[in-house]
This record gives C-alpha cells, sequence and structure tokens, in this order.
C-alpha cells in the first residue's frame, strides 16, 4: 500500500484500485491538530459513520466497499472504499445558528449570502435547513464561508443544485432519526464526489462528532451556548488557554481528554443504541 494523504485526522492508502480511509485519534479544532490524542476516537467515528451510510443509503450511494477487508493493524477505525472525485467544496446544512454561522449572522445578517429573520439568538432554530457551503483549504489553513453563487461558478449551477439538495436531504434524514433518539444535529458537514461511473457519492465520515454538533434535546434552550456531545468541549478548552487558533496548538490535560472521550462514546451509544 502507499500513503497517498495524511490529513488533519485522516490517513489515506492506495490499495489497488481502492483506497484504505483510516481515522486516526488525532482531534482538529480551528483547523490545527492538537498533539494529543483521544484514545478510541478513530474507531468510535469510523463506525458510527458505517451506521450512518446504511441509514443514508436510500438518499445517496457511499463510498465504502468493505469494513472489514483491512489491515488488521487498523481493524475497526479503517475502510476499504471507491476511489472519488471529490467536490471542490465542502458541503454544510445548518438548522439551529451558531458557531461561525452565528457571528456570520451577527455581522451580515445572513450566512453565506443566506439572509436570516431578525431577532436570531445564539442557538436558535432556523426557519428551515440551510446550505451553508465553504471552501476546502489546505492543512494549516481556514475553510473560508461561500455563496451559492460562488459554488455555482466553481462547479456549475447544475451540480451546485445537485449538491445542496444532497446535503439538505442528509441534514434532513439525519436530524429526524437523532430527534428520535433525544439528539438535535445543529449542524454537519458532509464530503461529496464522484465514482468512476460519474455517481454522486457520499465519502469520508458522515454525521459524526468531528463533523456535526449534536445537542440534547432535553437540554435545549435558544439564547445561550448549548452543551454538546462533539469536540466543542476541546475547542472551548483550547480557547480558555489564551491559544491564538495558529500552530503549534497546546498539549491537552488528561481530564479534557478523558471528557472528550466520554462524550464521543456517548452520542455513538445514543444514536446506535448499542454499547461501546
Amino acid at each position: 500500500m502507499e500513503l497517498l494523504h495524511s490529513g488533519k485526522v485522516r490517513d489515506v492508502y492506495a490499495d489497488g484500485e481502492d483506497l484504505i480511509l483510516v481515522a486516526s485519534d488525532r482531534v482538529s479544532v480551528y483547523d490545527v491538530v492538537l498533539p494529543t490524542p483521544i484514545p478510541d476516537k478513530g474507531k468510535i467515528l469510523t463506525q458510527l459513520s458505517l451506521w450512518w451510510f446504511d441509514q443514508l443509503a436510500d438518499l445517496i450511494p457511499h463510498h465504502v466497499i468493505s469494513a472489514t477487508d483491512v489491515p488488521e493493524e487498523w481493524a475497526g477505525r479503517a475502510i476499504r472504499c471507491k476511489r472519488l472525485r471529490m467536490a471542490k467544496v465542502e458541503c454544510v446544512a445548518r438548522g439551529y445558528l451558531t458557531g461561525s454561522g452565528m457571528r456570520d449572522y451577527l455581522r451580515d445578517g445572513a450566512v453565506s449570502g443566506v439572509p436570516l429573520p431578525e431577532g436570531l439568538v445564539e442557538a436558535s432554530r432556523l426557519p428551515e435547513p440551510i446550505f451553508t457551503p465553504s471552501t476546502k483549504a489546505p492543512l494549516g489553513e481556514h475553510d473560508e464561508p461561500m455563496t451559492f453563487a460562488e459554488v455555482e461558478k466553481e462547479v456549475g449551477a447544475d451540480v451546485a443544485a445537485r449538491l445542496r439538495d444532497v446535503t439538505l436531504a442528509v441534514y434532513r434524514r439525519g436530524a429526524e432519526i437523532a430527534a428520535e433518539r433525544g439528539l438535535i444535529i445543529a449542524d454537519t458537514k458532509l464530503e461529496l464526489g464522484w465514482d468512476a461511473d460519474g455517481v454522486l457519492t457520499l465519502g469520508d465520515e458522515v454525521l459524526t462528532p468531528d463533523s456535526s454538533r449534536f445537542w440534547p434535546g432535553d437540554e435545549y434552550r435558544p439564547g445561550r451556548v448549548q452543551f454538546s456531545f462533539d469536540k466543542q468541549y476541546v475547542r472551548d478548552w483550547s480557547v480558555s488557554t489564551g491559544w491564538d487558533k495558529t500552530p503549534p496548538a497546546p498539549e491537552v490535560p488528561a481530564d479534557v481528554v478523558e471528557v472528550t472521550r466520554a462524550r464521543y462514546v456517548d452520542v455513538y451509544e445514543r444514536i446506535t443504541g448499542t454499547r461501546w
């Protein structure tokens, strides 16, 4: 096998015509990889993605060939998958206003060029989910918001519409399933691409704590920052240290690692109904 790419949290190997996608225990915040891993994180994300791929298969094909035909050393954290020609944009759907979306709204009254009603507050539920794409930045650089018109210019009107529609459909399905389990999915980021036959395909990971914000539904209160079952805890810790969000990132204390791992495990168990 040949290492093709080592990303923020995943490594990609070539194995003949297939790819082996390996989810590490690395964690990134603000597009910077922290020096301290979160134990089992890669396995949790891989297994949760596999569960979601099954739930979404009628909406869009996925890239998974096998979750077991992988090198033994990566068992549980790797998948054998199709090669895809990836879309040149990050496909993001938001159902609630938080994070960078909240900051953009306060400045512009809009997110990625989508105008929103006046008077929204932190964690407001949006009238309907919106497509808020961004650029794909190189490692160590920050993704930048894109308007839909900019996506159309980048990939063409028909492809842009298809990316938007699929992203929103996946978000809606995921949010519906999560709601049945007492969870809110505030937003999510998808990776979409085309297989060898030109079929739009869902790749990478899907609806995991690294690509989405999960909130407990019974504690949801607009107007304040919500409890998150994702890496928001380690994001908040990193900000509290005074770190300027540029490399190198600080080492993560053991107690923060433990809490972050527990949140990954918790959301996995709530979503799948399976003990970790």
